[in-house]
């Protein structure tokens, strides 16, 4: 079956058809720039202390590492004549992602913010796989590239809207407001209430606008046999997929995960200690703190936005693996500056090589795993993707905070510095990553 599935012919698609089918990734993406810059701000606000932050973090690890693989799995297994196959999980996301987003600067105390997270973590993580596999099943090989950078763009654009967002309305509003213990800023409110708007429009405008290819003969007839079978054996059978094809897993992706081993620990410890550095080295407060990261992520997913599609060409002519890990070292040189420049103007400069690190990371890795895996299990193989980026979070929340407290003299400086040194064994890690050698792998 898997010889007749591989040579169906996709039809090549336009940009703007590409475009409309990618929209959505910008609500999904507005709601993670906001867990990126805004969440453990309010964590700090509602009395949790910096070595909290990496524990009070674990939901998104873990409802990752869960969810989206059983998601993925079940996608693969699921067709709708009038929803489609991945459409329908992501719509169910992005409706619980907008409510949690509306309920969260509501939060009246530390444990009801960690809670709404786990919840949030979960529909976002629920929109999110099915989407990677949604790209990888209506394009052909030649326009993967796009369609990945293209969500690159849309990573770009989303968390630059949630980052933007922050700053403007501190700006306009943050002047009155007077940090109060155990209290979240009013100004923090409405960065909130417009990705609750966009997490939910922005998947529709997808969903209306994008049919999904049918499934063959074959496909269908698997996924009514599944239909028909008890609901117990339906129930472990996105279970059994995984066990299933992580055994069957191509090299490649053993590969790809000992990268991001080092490259998503590194991106967790930049996340939560960002705002602390800056507290440190520019003795701001947390509002001050919160408002620099913020301007941070703003110009290094303005970065992104620009050069995701220059991408394109550059790993046509270089090859995938030798753009990423050029862009690895970019952002490994970023985190070794930013610690000792002390102008808030002038900190912003090593994010251009952290945004085109942050583009090259959101689309690469998913095309190179997009044309090695095969078709009717991609749902599967991009959750299992998404567990070898959850499980590097993991590891980070359960071991950094004593690492911070006990190895790092509690320095946020230090923390910014590790992170760094982190991307530079991914930077080496990755020049081995080889598509084609891959590609001829599977197909023997």
């Amino acid at each position: 079956m898997n010889k007749i599935l591989t040579m169906i012919k996709k039809p090549k698609l336009s940009f703007w058809q590409i475009f409309n089918m990618n929209v959505g990734f910008l609500g999904i993406q507005y709601s993670f720039g906001l867990q990126q810059t805004a969440i453990n701000p309010i964590f700090l606000f509602l009395g949790a202390s910096e070595e909290m932050l990496p524990i009070l973090n674990i939901a998104g690890p873990v409802t990752g590492l869960i969810v989206q693989p059983i998601i993925g799995a079940m996608s693969d297994k699921t067709w709708s004549p009038k929803w489609g196959r991945r459409k329908p999980y992501f719509l169910i996301g992005a409706i619980i992602g907008s409510l949690c987003l509306f309920a969260f600067p509501s939060s009246p105390a530390l444990w009801f913010a960690v809670g709404l997270l786990w919840i949030l973590d979960v529909g976002n993580n629920m929109a999110m796989e099915p989407y990677r596999a949604f790209v990888g099943d209506k394009l052909p090989e030649k326009q993967l590239s796009l369609g990945y950078q293209m969500q690159s763009l849309f990573v770009g654009a989303g968390i630059l809207l949630a980052m933007g967002s922050i700053v403007l309305f501190q700006y306009i509003f943050g002047a009155e407001t007077v940090e109060t213990a155990g209290k979240i800023p009013k100004w923090i409110y409405y960065s909130f209430y417009i990705g609750g708007m966009l997490s939910i429009t922005t998947i529709l405008w997808s969903v209306f606008k994008t049919p999904e290819i049918p499934p063959t003969p074959e496909e269908l007839a698997e996924i009514n046999e599944t239909r028909a079978k008890p609901i117990g054996q339906r129930i472990a059978k996105p279970f059994a997929e995984i066990v299933s094809a992580i055994k069957e897993m191509p090299l490649f992706m053993w590969k790809l995960g000992a990268v991001y081993l080092f490259q998503w620990y590194a991106l967790f410890v930049y996340w939560q200690y960002i705002t602390p550095l800056f507290m440190l080295t520019m003795d701001y407060g947390i509002s001050e703190a919160a408002s620099q990261s913020a301007q941070m992520s703003l110009t290094y997913n303005i970065v992104t936005m620009i050069v995701a599609l220059a991408l394109v060409p550059l790993t046509l002519k270089y090859g995938g693996k030798n753009v990423y890990s050029i862009s690895l070292v970019g952002v490994a040189l970023a985190l070794f500056s930013i610690p000792f420049i002390g102008d808030p103007k002038l900190v912003l400069v090593p994010m251009v090589l952290f945004g085109i690190g942050w583009a090259a990371m959101m689309g690469i890795p998913y095309t190179m795993v997009s044309k090695v895996v095969p078709q009717e299990r991609r749902g599967v193989y991009m959750g299992i993707l998404n567990m070898m980026i959850v499980i590097p979070m993991g590891i980070e929340t359960l071991t950094f905070g004593p690492i911070y407290k006990y190895l790092l003299g509690g320095n946020a400086v230090n923390a910014i510095l590790f992170a760094g040194v982190f991307f530079v064994i991914a930077a080496v890690l990755a020049l081995r990553l080889n598509v084609s050698k891959a590609k001829e792998s599977v197909e023997a």
